[in-house]
């Protein structure tokens, strides 16, 4: 549904509130910095972070904290930091996307 969602176990902490915008979408870790949740056809933007910049390289990450950062420099994050560890679950809705899932009890 095109939706971008971060979860605590089964619970919605952050999302991109685009579900039901397109279907089939897929996301874009850019050179330039940005994140991106584009259109099946891959031809428009449907949710970006909007930290375009200079060319590099950049990743995003889901950090022990819950926070997802996009790293290069530090350019955008989700802010769901709760001051405990361990992330439970990041899915998207969308076709082919991983979902990560690590055991809240780790240290």
């Amino acid at each position: 549904d095109c939706n971008l969602v971060l979860y605590d176990v089964d619970k919605p902490i952050w999302a991109s509130n685009t579900g039901g915008l397109a279907r089939g979408c897929h996301l874009s870790m850019q050179s330039d910095g940005n994140l991106v949740v584009y259109s099946p056809s891959g031809n428009r933007p449907i949710w970006a972070s909007n930290t375009q910049g200079e060319n590099g390289n950049y990743v995003c990450i889901v950090q022990k904290d819950r926070n997802v950062v996009i790293y290069g420099t530090a350019r955008w994050a989700t802010g769901t930091y709760t001051g405990t560890v361990g992330i439970s679950g990041f899915a998207t809705g969308m076709a082919g996307i991983i979902k990560s899932v690590t055991d809240k009890s780790a240290k």
